[in-house]
């Protein structure tokens, strides 16, 4: 039996959901106990259930086997108290500060307006996880700089002076919670990642308390040449196209992107990117039209072209040669 309370969600893995030459491996690359091998399986012995493989993977591919559990504390208690396994014991116990994203942040955000969040941490420092708090600390940074006026979390470094001899603070921390948490089942596939669908569930029911909120959304720019291949690579879902013969519309749904930016990566005419904007609900929820464009024809041989260039010309057309002119009469 894998006590961990992390788990791979294999049909969840970007890789799974759409093949692209360009494998996403951040949970690889940012695990810092090499922890996870090139097969994207954990190895429970290196393992610290740090987090940051969550923190990184943009669509659950990893996750944290009780957030339902956890949204249930965060939604029912009357005040909202966590704290890592190293810190004093005052409330509900995560594994690490590193399991908390940009959506969760902000859901803990919102919910501030209405009862206390206080989050306790133990040394941090000086713990093997640095890496991963450290890493939800920068999110919380970018969020708290996009957002000013978000609501006030209360965090406090309180280590737990008082250790088990017999057990190390993971251990008892597991054999602690071992007993409530629900199984994720590793073959579950779910478009929208939870912690994107908790701070759905929690701004959907507070949209006049809350009218916007700074999100990470996809952006396109004037060099855009109307390919279409964008949408072709999206994992998602999150961004499709409606195309006829002369036009082309791309249709953005805020909600489904988890920021992989293989979009981004595609864009030969470098006409994405990914901009931070303040979005409503409606918008974050919705479909956004974020590109209407007209395709370009070549003047001569009449093929699709790609380029700005005038008059239009494709790349046929433009190597042929130049007829010589006599200028000696």
């Amino acid at each position: 039996m894998n006590n961990s309370r992390i788990v791979f969600n294999y049909n969840n893995c970007l890789n799974s959901k759409k093949a692209s030459v360009n494998i996403c491996r951040l949970c690889i690359d940012s695990c810092p106990h090499q922890a996870i091998s090139l097969y994207f399986e954990l190895e429970a012995k290196r393992c610290t259930e740090c987090g940051i493989c969550m923190t990184v993977c943009p669509s659950d591919g990893f996750v944290f086997r009780s957030f339902d559990k956890l949204y249930e504390y965060i939604q029912n208690s009357e005040e909202i108290i966590l704290n890592c396994p190293q810190a004093i014991p005052a409330g509900h116990e995560i594994p690490c500060l590193g399991i908390i994203d940009r959506d969760l942040w902000m859901t803990l955000m919102i919910y501030a307006r209405e009862k206390e969040v206080k989050i306790f941490t133990g040394a941090c420092g000086d713990c093997p996880d640095k890496k991963a708090c450290g890493t939800s600390v920068q999110i919380f940074n970018e969020v708290h700089t996009a957002w000013k006026d978000h609501p006030h979390l209360w965090i406090k470094v309180a280590p737990d002076e008082i250790h088990n001899e017999e057990m190390s603070w993971r251990d008892v921390g597991r054999e602690r919670f071992e007993a409530i948490f629900a199984k994720t089942n590793s073959d579950e596939m779910y478009l929208i990642p939870k912690t994107r669908k908790f701070l759905d569930e929690t701004w959907k029911s507070r949209t006049s308390e809350v009218h916007a909120l700074p999100l990470p959304v996809i952006n396109v720019s004037e060099n855009c040449s109307d390919c279409g291949e964008c949408p072709t690579i999206c994992p998602q879902g999150a961004l499709t196209k409606r195309e006829d013969a002369e036009q082309l519309s791309l249709i953005y749904e805020p909600i489904k992107c988890v920021r992989c930016q293989r979009c981004i990566d595609i864009c030969s005419s470098k006409a994405l990117s990914m901009e931070v904007k303040s979005l409503t609900y409606r918008l974050m929820a919705g479909k956004i039209l974020i590109h209407h464009g007209k395709r370009r024809f070549c003047s001569q041989c009449g093929k699709r072209v790609f380029d700005s260039f005038e008059p239009p010309l494709c790349i046929d057309c433009l190597s042929q040669p130049v007829a010589a002119i006599d200028i000696s009469q």
